[in-house]
């Protein structure tokens, strides 16, 4: 690696570092209802909110009425964006004229956006109009971010509370999440791209001549549209010139900035963070990998903070930098090795087998090697899923990485609110097996850990990863589902993985090559996608209210400190034990013996 991609590399780190305690505090603020500064403009439409969700701040849920609270709340809103989509040719805002998405696409669309997936089937400068991308994605942008950090304070809140019956409000949280979080952080960083270039308007698509025009040949047709044929039977070619281009427009920028801060990932053009309108400059690129991770980095601080011993927060932070770290600089390297095949067929001349500028394939020349797999590794650790390179174009052992960091769970930073209760539940898991080693009841910030935690954390951890292999066993198994596998081999079987491995665990980037926006494909990756989100959700709730009303133990002789060097290594061995226990077969199918045979 390069001095100055070591430079990038360290300097990207520190600065999210160095952001997540400010940013963290004050979000703890939020949370538990202290002054802000900004309370004293937005504090009157907080209690408007509050009037039209019939509720007041002080109002108390218990687990169950938080969970029937945010899933109603998400399934309006699931039903509001798919009809939205069916709908879209007869609303305004459509310059284009774009028709209504297909059931099918929509339905897939609606529970991607819902579940805080984003995962894409489409082209969103050819399929969805300006309204259905501000009304519909672009709302869910906000409040599916929003109800993952809500179902995170409620775990928090279980953990901290003595003898509680409830866990705090969803509305109340939600309503917090959005108006003091979120919204800022997207206002500011929506003006930083639009100083850097990324497009944000309501005009029709722009037409513009070409700088060098091109031409193409194509068949000449007769009257009838029928291809004319020459003396000899061949077809008879004409050559069309090209000499304008149609550039795609509409209110990108406060798309960009949410579906970054949110981790959710949908880009408002198809090429996502590849394209020049939505990442135009250095800068863009290094603002909105920033915005990645920074609030689930954050949010390791507003755990700590809120539980009244920031050295918690702080080692579950360590644990997931040191499980990222290793595997964003194995990304690099194995990018920076570049492909030995291409030199032994003589496409490059170098003396050894490797590509002297790396593996360029399938990434911008504007942001290199170094930033494609920092994206990469950073959108997969989080559940972003956005790109700034494609990911079915790396090596296999650098597309190894963000597959491997999705099957983690989704909890090496993760999605806003979701990457940390997840990171809690493998904490649980971890005191269990320290309590089991020793031969005394677990505890976890003074709370017991019994036989009820453990079968909601065994949920957490176990469904996702039947979701992956069973929904890539069916797709394998069925004529529908091999119908637009494009690649022949272990790498469209890494394709079919790597679809079902980022719905189940609401990641949403994809390897190119697998025709996914079919009946078969958009129906079983929605499907996917509500068992990830919801099915891990409710029992993260149950964990909550079971915690909530257990009193407080004192930290006794045998009691394991978790905010030690010892149990962050505890952590992250039981966080990739049980990746690796459920994943490597799998995975050796597909990236590993792909490589193997781009070595032999």
């Amino acid at each position: 690696m390069t001095l100055n991609g070591c430079l990038q590399l360290l300097l990207y780190l520190a600065v999210l570092i160095a952001l997540a305690k400010p940013l963290g505090w004050y979000m703890a603020r939020v949370y538990d209802g202290q002054p802000v500064g900004i309370d004293r403009v937005l504090g009157p439409l907080e209690r408007l909110l509050y009037r039209l969700f019939g509720t007041r701040a002080d109002a108390e849920m218990d687990w169950k009425a938080y969970t029937v609270a945010m899933l109603l709340f998400n399934l309006a809103g699931f039903l509001v964006l798919y009809l939205l989509q069916r709908a879209q040719a007869l609303l305004p805002l459509n310059p284009q004229s774009l028709g209504a998405v297909s059931p099918d696409s929509a339905f897939n669309t609606a529970a991607s956006f819902v579940t805080n997936t984003n995962w894409q089937g489409y082209g969103g400068e050819t399929t969805m109009s300006y309204l259905t991308q501000m009304l519909g994605l672009n709302v869910q942008n906000f409040v599916s971010a929003a109800s993952g950090m809500a179902t995170l304070v409620a775990l928090i809140r279980g953990l901290r509370a003595r003898s509680a019956a409830t866990i705090g409000n969803f509305w109340v949280d939600i309503t917090r999440s959005t108006l003091y979080i979120l919204l800022p952080l997207a206002l500011l960083l929506a003006l930083a791209l639009v100083s850097q270039g990324v497009v944000q308007s309501f005009g029709s698509y722009a037409d513009v001549p070409l700088v060098q025009p091109q031409s193409y040949q194509q068949p000449k047709l007769d009257a009838n549209g029928n291809p004319l044929k020459d003396a000899s039977g061949n077809d008879v070619a004409e050559t069309v010139p090209v000499t304008r281009q149609t550039l795609p427009m509409g209110p990108a920028a406060s798309q960009i900035a949410i579906k970054q801060l949110g981790t959710n990932g949908g880009g408002f053009f198809n090429a996502n963070s590849a394209h020049p309108f939505e990442n135009p400059t250095p800068l863009a690129n290094f603002l909105e990998l920033l915005a990645i991770l920074l609030i689930p980095a954050a949010l390791c601080y507003t755990f700590g903070k809120m539980v009244g011993d920031t050295r918690q927060g702080w080692a579950i932070l360590a644990a997931m930098t040191i499980i990222f770290v290793p595997l964003l600089l194995g990304a690099v390297l194995a990018e920076q090795s570049g492909n030995p095949q291409l030199a032994r067929l003589g496409a490059d001349t170098a003396a050894s087998d490797a590509q002297p500028g790396g593996n360029m394939e399938g990434k911008e020349t504007r942001f290199g090697i170094v930033n494609s797999a920092l994206w990469a590794s950073a959108t997969t650790a989080a559940s972003n899923g956005s790109v700034n390179a494609m990911h079915d174009s790396f090596t296999p052992l650098g597309g190894l990485v963000p597959m491997f960091l999705i099957k983690l769970g989704e909890v090496i930073y993760g999605g806003v609110g979701s990457g940390l209760y997840g990171m809690l539940v493998f904490a649980i898991i971890a005191v269990f097996v320290a309590g089991l080693m020793v031969g005394r009841t677990p505890e976890y910030l003074g709370k017991k850990i019994e036989a009820y935690e453990m079968k909601m954390s065994s949920l957490v951890i176990l469904i996702p990863g039947a979701l992956v292999l069973i929904g890539t066993a069916a797709a394998l198994m069925t004529r529908a589902g091999t119908a637009t596998i494009y690649n022949p081999g272990p790498h469209g079987y890494s394709e079919v993985l790597y679809a079902f491995a980022s719905a189940a665990n609401n990641n949403g980037s994809a390897f190119a090559g697998l025709g996914a926006n079919t009946p078969f494909y958009n129906t079983a990756l929605g499907i996917a996608m509500f068992f990830a989100r919801y099915w891990l959700a409710i029992p993260t709730l149950a964990i909550a209210g079971s915690l909530a009303k257990k009193k407080l133990v004192p930290a006794g002789p045998g009691t394991l400190p978790t905010h030690t060097p010892l149990f962050v290594a505890m952590l992250v061995g039981v966080v990739l034990i049980v990746g690796a226990l459920t994943f490597i077969p799998a995975l050796a199918l597909g990236p590993i013996v792909e490589h193997l045979m781009m070595v032999q």
